[in-house]
């Protein structure tokens, strides 16, 4: 059941960023579909570089997977030894990435008692939670340039660089080591592809069709279906539930202690988003682009803590049609520009009147139109939202203009923005939190809402606010965890069980068991012959 389709316009825009992130993930669960990406016609392209990260001072770098390109970038900042450093810093990600990885996203966390198993403990301390990525960063890069190149990502959490835990260092490992990769012909062609594969499978889906409740047995005991908007309800055996969690609980559910406490949890921050199309190319503008502000702490401080937009934000531009020409006609762009924010302070307020759709000219016009609702609302919300909006939209265009040398404002054609307000009345996020709640330490693993109801039976959740977090693959690692629980508490097989640990391990066995040869049979440590140790020959 789904509330909302996908936009779709002459321009082509995702929702968020257009990163598929771990692509193995993506290729895991069409495997065990019984199919691929690409005998599904979904091609990957990968991008180049990663980001464009421009400053305040006129300076830029650019991330990329290419060794000997970063060898030059860092070096320009901090020497050779700044690149053997960088190498250091992969490897701590890297331990990261692949602990995390096997302990945390491929296992579930209902109690406590989870995280008290002693091969998780083990590595516990290697996963570094109690220390901010951006300390981490700092042992191993000596700028705070490069400091900052190694620790916005954090926003993709919708966290601080300075409170999200070292652990997410894999956020950066897993672009750096195995790239940013882009869907042709967008995020929703991957959505698409995997409706399509359901449907051959005999699944059925009722597309634009909101819920107004989780059905339950006369005992409230067990989850028995949904009711419709319309009032019909379609029972079920099994109920999982894939809208914001939060939400779910206090508006889908009846009212509870534990829904009331999962509304006064820390939550992610939000976004005020653009989404322009252009009448011609920005060549200056990659695929992927990070304008950092100048006041880097200060700006996240802003947003995290006093729940406002910087005076100088840091945001994030994607140009879909730079790596994919069909999100735009010839000689066009299509620019998504997010701008996070801090989350909606209450979550009752009055609805946004600039959220939507506008025809713009240039940004006296929008300002104005824009401008011109806020008393309306100043009185409805403790956020002034349209004058916040209208500050974004001018320090966006003001930056990218003073950093890249193109004024896009005359360019501009069409526009399209979305809020907090926007977010929560669309999407049903609670307080417009985009990525769900938070992700300190004390809201993860076992601390995190759990992926089945404490009290109703067959009643599941999914998503970014249980475990194991927010982020497309994340998520699509928490279904998979999901699938497995479903199907064990039905008393069947989980397939892609029976094959075993994915990978190679010390058997010499291959994927999926399978024998391999000599030559690929893994043994641990040096193998020495007599001649290693200088006896073949007597030399003396």
């Amino acid at each position: 059941m789904t509330k909302n389709d996908g936009q779709k316009t002459a321009i082509r825009f995702d929702q968020g960023p257009s990163l598929l992130l771990i692509p193995r993930f993506f290729h895991e669960i069409f495997r065990e579909l019984g199919t691929s990406l690409e005998a599904e016609g979904v091609r990957l392209h990968k991008c180049d570089p990663n980001y464009n990260i421009w400053f305040g001072d006129g300076s830029n770098f650019k991330l990329s997977t290419d060794l000997v390109s970063m060898k030059s970038e860092i070096a320009r900042w901090e020497g050779i030894d700044g690149y053997e450093r960088y190498l250091r810093f992969l490897q701590e990600c890297h331990r990261h990435h692949e602990i995390s990885v096997k302990h945390v996203l491929r296992k579930n966390f209902p109690s406590l008692l989870n995280m008290l198993d002693l091969d998780f403990l083990r590595h516990l301390f290697q996963l570094h939670p109690f220390e901010s990525i951006y300390s981490r960063a700092s042992k191993y890069f000596w700028t705070e340039r490069l400091r900052r190149v190694f620790t916005f990502g954090s926003m993709y959490l919708g966290m601080s660089p300075f409170d999200a835990p070292g652990t997410y260092s894999l956020l950066q490992y897993t672009e750096l080591a195995e790239g940013i990769w882009y869907p042709e012909g967008g995020f929703h062609k991957v959505v698409e592809t995997l409706v399509n594969v359901g449907r051959r499978l005999g699944v059925s889906y009722h597309f634009s069709t909101p819920i107004s409740s989780i059905a339950l047995s006369p005992d409230s005991r067990t989850a028995t279906g949904v009711v419709l908007a319309s009032g019909r309800t379609l029972t079920a055996d099994v109920v999982i539930c894939n809208a914001d969690l939060v939400y779910a609980y206090n508006n889908l559910l009846p009212p509870s202690s534990t829904g009331r406490s999962y509304a006064k949890r820390s939550a992610s921050c939000s976004s005020i988003s653009f989404y322009w199309a252009l009448n011609q190319q920005i060549p200056s503008l990659t695929a992927h682009n990070i304008f950092l502000a100048s006041a880097y702490r200060e700006s996240f401080d802003s947003i995290f803590k006093k729940h406002l937009i910087p005076t100088e934000p840091s945001f994030y531009v994607n140009v879909p049609s730079r790596i994919d020409p069909s999100a735009a006609p010839p000689n066009t762009d299509a620019v998504v520009v997010l701008v996070p924010v801090g989350h909606l302070l209450d979550n009752d307020s009055a609805s946004h009147a600039g959220a939507g759709t506008t025809s713009t000219t240039t940004s006296t016009t929008s300002t104005t139109a824009i401008s011109s609702s806020t008393t309306q609302h100043d009185k409805q919300t403790p956020q002034d939202w349209p004058s916040m909006l209208a500050l974004a939209r001018r320090t966006i265009l003001r930056t990218i203009a003073a950093r890249t040398g193109t004024d896009l404002v005359p360019l501009i054609t069409h526009e399209l923005i979305n809020t907090p307000l926007s977010w929560r009345e669309r999407f049903n996020l609670d307080r417009g939190a985009i990525l769900g709640l938070s992700h300190s330490f004390f809201n993860v693993l076992a601390f995190r809402p759990a992926t089945k109801h404490a009290r109703i039976g067959g009643l599941y959740f999914v998503g970014a606010s249980t475990h194991p977090g927010t982020g497309v693959p994340v998520v699509l690692a928490g279904s998979r965890i999901v699938a497995g629980e479903v199907c064990g508490d039905l008393g069947v097989g989980v397939p892609w069980e029976e094959g075993g640990e994915e990978g190679r391990g010390d058997k010499g066995t291959g994927e999926k068991g399978t024998e391999v040869g000599e030559l690929d049979r893994v043994r641990r440590g040096p193998v020495l012959g007599m001649g290693d140790l200088g006896l073949e020959h007597q030399l003396f």
